[in-house]
């Protein structure tokens, strides 16, 4: 009797098997006077038919029981089941050059297959591991690709210790720095400072390393950061040899610095000053020329302090002066005893009797000096052959300290200033992973090493005359003299004008930095440089190898500390 209802429920799934089944049922079991009303009703539980018995009661619940059930498998099915599920065990997978997944014979047979009219217990199950199984392979992928991440991480040098490589100029950073800045970073720090003796032999090691087109890990081009000279900067710049610094202003210490500083470091791809320019390095110490004389052989011989530049052309003094060897700074003490500025542009129209008169001056300075040399004026000082000496204040001032009656002072007229910088070379270019103090490319610690330089506590070696210059921050905001009468206790005395290596106020307002010439500035360098005397291997014979050389390798340039 109960044959036909369970056919029927179970020929077609949902809803349309289950009631049509219990319609069959109903027509079976209830009385003949009923079956063309249940069959023509569209609810066989209405209440206008009569009640059913409790067999067909008990045996509709079971029917509705199992239609409940086929009805939520189809609906899994529809929604995510395909034709054939695969078993919950692994299956190797094989791609062809088509990219479709082939299986082997035993896999194929790990196959279920499911058919659309047969409902077995174990399909749910098998659909539920399949989608848990899914799922776990892909945390196992995200978890493989993490741990691949984190190996590679923890390959690189900057997992364990992150280094920090610079060369500077031998004397230009306080000995404090160092230790203080180690103790700031940490145990996982590793720092590498070399020192060369001169601001040449940097930049000399830098362009070898060009001109060899090779770079070696101890070069000063496979450092992180190094020194030059702020005369140097415009070439460097020109010849890609250093690179510009990036993200400047979103960093503390740019929004910190003065806006001369900022006119001062924004350059062009040629290093020439531009509004609109990149910033290629960063100040640590600046300073500027000063003349030091002799006060004992001055009393001596009755003779006037020196006070300016005019000074240096005085018949007395013939023969009794050293100086630097840089043509910019010759010419430049010239220009300023002229009345004009160091960075003159055309001396014809800007300064009084133009090439002319500026040659006399030339040729006058020649006779008083006794000796040009960047190495050995100061020796020539010390010893007492010359009485004056005229050069930068970080060679002067310490070896000044050192001997007894000596002045030094900065012109009343102005001088030119100088700065010692923080400048990138430019090692990008070399296929290596690691260069020196890098590993793929400049150490994460440049800008920490250069805020710390540019805190206010840096300055304090400075102000303690521990190292001669003066800090960046004292170029526009210079504390009064009485602060640094207590750091002066105890030391020798020396007579000077300048405070803290910072000249005063109003002799500041005068002096400047070292611009880049143009060529035609540059071209009446070389005029007067040409039309003086070429007495064997002095001043004249040296400042032409200097420049020949230069033009040679970059191209003319004047350079200067």
């Amino acid at each position: 009797m109960f044959g036909l209802g369970w056919e029927l429920a179970f020929s077609d799934f949902g809803v349309n098997g289950w009631a049509k089944g219990l319609r069959s049922l109903e027509s079976c079991v209830s009385e003949p006077s009923y079956s063309s009303q249940v069959m023509a009703s569209s609810d066989i539980f209405d209440s206008r038919h009569p009640k059913p018995s409790p067999l067909v009661h008990l045996t509709a619940s079971a029917i509705l029981l199992l239609g409940l059930a086929g009805f939520s498998a189809q609906a899994s099915a529809d929604i995510s089941i395909p034709k054939r599920v695969p078993d919950i065990r692994p299956v190797s997978v094989s791609h062809t050059d088509d990219d479709e997944t082939q299986y082997t014979a035993e896999e194929q047979e790990s196959f279920v297959d499911v058919d659309v009219n047969v409902v077995e217990p174990i399909y749910s199950a098998n659909v539920e591991s399949h989608v848990m199984g899914k799922s776990d392979i892909v945390e196992n992928i995200e978890d493989m690709e993490l741990k691949a991440a984190l190996e590679n991480w923890k390959s690189k040098s900057f997992a364990l210790t992150v280094p920090l490589r610079i060369v500077a100029l031998r004397g230009s950073i306080p000995p404090s720095w160092i230790k203080d800045f180690i103790c700031s970073q940490g145990r996982r720090l590793k720092f590498q400072c070399e020192y060369r003796g001169q601001l040449g032999d940097i930049f000399s090691d830098m362009v070898s390393s060009i001109t060899k087109g090779k770079l070696e890990a101890g070069s000063a081009m496979a450092a992180d950061i190094v020194t030059v000279g702020d005369s140097w900067l415009n070439l460097g710049i020109k010849k890609r040899i250093l690179e510009p610094i990036q993200d400047v202003e979103e960093q503390d210490w740019f929004k910190g610095l003065s806006e001369k500083w900022k006119v001062y470091l924004r350059r062009n791809v040629n290093g020439e000053l531009d509004p609109g320019g990149k910033i290629w390095a960063v100040p640590y110490r600046w300073g500027s020329i000063v003349i030091a004389y002799k006060k004992n052989k001055f009393r001596k011989h009755n003779l006037a302090p020196i006070e300016d530049w005019g000074d240096l052309w005085r018949p007395e003094l013939a023969g009794k002066i050293s100086m630097v060897e840089s043509p910019r700074e010759v010419v430049g003490a010239i220009l300023k005893y002229m009345g004009a500025s160091y960075n003159t542009m055309d001396i014809d129209a800007q300064v009084t009797g133009g090439m002319k008169a500026a040659m006399q001056k030339f040729v006058l300075l020649q006779k008083q000096v006794r000796l040009f040399d960047d190495v050995h004026y100061l020796k020539a000082f010390g010893v007492g052959d010359v009485w004056v000496a005229v050069g930068w204040s970080s060679d002067v001032l310490p070896a000044a300290k050192r001997m007894s009656d000596v002045a030094v002072i900065v012109p009343k007229s102005g001088a030119s200033l100088w700065a010692d910088l923080w400048a990138i070379p430019a090692a990008q270019s070399y296929n290596t992973n690691r260069i020196g103090g890098r590993v793929r490319g400049p150490s994460p610690l440049i800008q920490q090493w250069i805020e710390f330089c540019l805190l206010y506590a840096r300055a304090l070696p400075f102000k303690q005359e521990v190292v001669p210059g003066a800090s960046p921050a004292a170029l526009e905001n210079q504390d009064p003299p009485e602060v640094f009468e207590h750091f002066k206790k105890g030391k020798p005395k020396l007579e000077t004008n300048l405070i803290a290596g910072v000249p005063p106020p109003e002799i500041l307002d005068k002096c400047e930095f070292l611009e880049p010439l143009p060529e035609s500035a540059m071209k009446d360098y070389q005029w007067l440089i040409d039309g003086m005397q070429k007495p064997g291997h002095g001043l004249i014979y040296r400042m032409q190898q200097s420049i020949s050389s230069l033009v040679q390798h970059f191209g003319l340039r004047i350079y200067s500390r």
